[in-house]
C-alpha cells in the first residue's frame, strides 16, 4: 500500500497566510492538501494537486480524547471514503482498534502527526498501518515525504554472478531510458531477458574521453528485455514511456522512484551476455558500446568492452516466474 501524504491548510488565518502550505505541498509531492470550504479553487490555480474542502461529506474528521471518540469515527469511517484522525497526546492502542476495526472497508485512515517519529509509528502500527498522515507544519512536510519514498521503495537484496559469455550478435533495437531525476554513482536499472534474473545496468553517471556524463540516463538494453518497476511488478523496456515509474537501484540494494522523460528506440550492435550464479543462468542484450557498464560487487561500474568471462558483476535474482509482469508460484523456463 502506497501511503499519502496529505498537508492541512484548513487552519487559522487568511488565505495569504495558508497559500505557502499549499505551494509547499505542491513542491514536495504531497498526495493532497486540506483546505476550508470555497477555497478549492485558489488552491487549484496554485497546480495540479488533489483537493479536499474540510467540509466535504466525504471526509470525517474527530480528535480522539475517549473511547466514544473512537467508536464514532470507526461508525463514521463506515460511511465516508476517509477518516481523518488526531490525538492530543499521540496514544497508540485507540489507532490499532481503529485500523483493525476498519481494515475491511472502504474508507482511508489519516493520522495527523507532528514529527516524523509519529509518522513512522503510524506506518507501522499493526503492522499494515494507516494509508496516510496529514501535517499542518510547513517544516515537516518534505521530511515526511522522504520518510515515505524510503519506506515505498525497500532494499532489494543483490548477488553477485559469473560472466561466463559475452560477443557480438549483431543488430537490434535497444531502449535508452532518460528519467526526471539523477542518478548516483553505483546506481542504475535492473535489467534482464530471463523475469527471475536481471543484471544491474549502470547509469551513465561516467565521463569519458568520447561523451559527456548524462546521469539521468541508463542505456538499458533490447527491446524484449525486462525491467523492475516500483510496483514489484515487471515490465519490458519497450513499453516504458514519458510519465512512467521506474526503479532505480544502488549498488547496495537500497531502491527509490524515478520518473521517466522519454525513452529512446533505436538500432544498434548488440552484445550477449551470459551469467550463472548458484541457481541457474541469466543473460540479456545490451548495446555494444563502451559508455555501457554493469556494476561489479564493490559497485564500481564496469564497462561491457572490458567484460570477461569469469569476471563477477551484481544482479537481482528472485525464484518463480512473472505473468503479466507478476510474481507467480509456476514452473518457467525463459532461454
Amino acid at each position: 500500500m502506497v501511503k499519502e501524504l496529505w498537508v492541512d491548510a484548513s487552519g487559522a488565518g487568511p488565505w495569504e497566510s495558508r497559500k505557502k502550505l499549499v505551494t509547499t505541498a505542491l513542491e514536495s509531492g504531497a498526495s493532497a492538501v486540506l483546505v476550508k470550504s470555497g477555497e478549492s479553487e485558489k488552491a487549484l490555480r496554485l497546480g495540479r494537486i488533489s483537493v479536499f474542502e474540510s467540509s466535504s461529506p466525504r471526509i470525517f474528521i474527530k480528535s480522539i480524547t475517549s473511547k466514544g471518540d473512537e467508536q464514532e469515527i470507526v461508525r463514521e469511517g463506515r460511511k465516508r471514503d476517509y477518516v481523518i484522525v488526531s490525538t492530543s497526546d499521540w496514544r497508540i492502542i485507540p489507532l490499532e482498534n481503529i485500523i483493525a476495526d476498519l481494515q475491511k472497508e472502504k474508507s482511508k485512515i489519516l493520522v495527523e502527526v507532528a514529527g516524523v517519529e509519529e509518522a513512522r509509528t503510524a506506518f507501522e502500527t499493526l503492522e499494515v498501518g494507516v494509508h496516510g498522515v496529514i501535517v499542518k507544519d510547513m517544516g515537516l512536510i518534505k521530511k515526511v515525504k522522504s520518510l515515505i519514498d524510503e519506506s515505498s521503495s525497500p532494499a532489494l537484496s543483490l548477488a553477485a554472478v559469473e560472466i561466463t559469455r559475452i560477443e557480438p550478435r549483431g543488430m537490434g533495437d535497444r531502449v535508452c531510458v532518460d528519467t526526471a531525476s539523477m542518478f548516483s554513482h553505483g546506481e542504475g536499472m535492473l535489467v534482464g531477458s530471463q523475469s527471475n534474473g536481471m543484471f544491474l545496468v549502470h547509469a551513465e553517471t561516467l565521463h569519458s574521453e568520447y561523451v559527456a556524463s548524462r546521469p539521468f540516463r541508463v542505456n538499458a538494453g533490447a527491446v524484449h528485455a525486462y525491467t523492475l518497476l516500483p510496483t514489484g511488478k515487471t515490465t519490458y523496456l519497450s513499453e516504458l514511456s514519458a510519465g512512467d515509474e521506474v526503479l532505480a537501484v544502488g549498488h547496495d540494494g537500497r531502491t527509490r522512484t524515478m520518473l521517466v522523460g522519454r525513452c529512446k528506440i533505436e538500432k544498434r550492435p548488440l552484445l550477449l551476455v551470459e551469467a550463472r550464479h548458484a541457481k541457474g543462468g541469466i543473460s540479456t542484450l545490451l548495446q555494444n558500446a563502451e559508455t555501457i557498464n554493469l556494476v561489479s560487487e564493490k559497485g564500481k561500474a564496469v564497462s561491457v568492452t572490458k567484460l570477461k568471462v569469469g569476471d563477477k558483476v551484481l544482479a537481482y535474482i528472485e525464484e518463480g516466474g512473472r505473468h503479466f509482469g507478476m510474481k507467480v508460484k509456476e514452473t518457467i523456463q525463459e532461454k
